[in-house]
């Protein structure tokens, strides 16, 4: 079985080194890289060759946030999952912006993290219905345009309204009995339908467009 790369960059030698012993034993996972911090963010991406990236927001020097547009700018296929804590979603949505894959808060607990790692390396992304909402305020222009469902089926409009909660695809998968995998073909379906190509983009057009018809 091929395993998930994972790189960490995080300043805080104690979780580095928790996370590092959390990837080592899991059987899907193999960890590559661990940094405190990106100044040599490109040497270190370039050697390590991640799948992902579990990026700290604060961070001396060149933050995570910056540390992510330079990963889009010279590794535009990489994931890369933030990790931050509670009360930050200014800086989450700007990650966000800059090109992160999701974030994870840093008290999650260790199932949650595992499971996100994968779900970014699967092309999900946990995201909070707050940062769902400004992501509406960064793409918005205007006021909601009238209903449109996009020819969306029954089943991709459930799953695409749990996504705009903050739902991930094991949350989603879970919620609607459906198989992880089952979620990532709708999830396919849905991005094809909406002519976007992340979650992101995917959660910000069903709030402009008001697919749902109550925002």
């Amino acid at each position: 079985m091929n395993k998930i790369r994972v790189v960490i960059f995080d300043d805080n030698a104690l979780l580095r080194d928790s996370i590092s012993l959390l990837i080592g034993d899991t059987d899907n996972l193999e960890l590559v890289g661990s940094f405190p911090n990106c100044k040599q963010l490109k040497d270190n991406i370039t050697e390590s060759n991640p799948h992902v990236v579990v990026m700290d927001i604060d961070m001396p020097g060149i933050n995570g946030i910056e540390g992510v547009v330079l990963i889009r700018k010279f590794f535009p296929d990489i994931h890369i999952l933030m990790q931050t804590v509670f009360d930050d979603d200014d800086r989450i949505f700007s990650a966000l912006k800059a090109g992160a894959s999701g974030y994870i808060l840093k008290n999650a607990g260790s199932a949650k993290l595992l499971d996100a790692i994968v779900e970014v390396h699967n092309g999900g992304a946990p995201m909070s219905p707050s940062v769902a909402k400004k992501v509406l305020n960064q793409f918005q222009s205007g006021k909601p345009d009238s209903e449109e469902d996009f020819n969306l089926s029954a089943r991709e409009r459930e799953v695409l309204g749990l996504l705009v909660k903050g739902k991930s695809y094991k949350m989603i998968a879970d919620e609607l009995c459906i198989s992880y995998d089952t979620v990532r073909a709708h999830m396919k379906k849905i991005y094809e339908k909406l002519h976007v190509s992340s979650m992101t983009e995917a959660v910000a057009k069903a709030i402009n467009k008001n697919i749902f018809g109550f925002f």
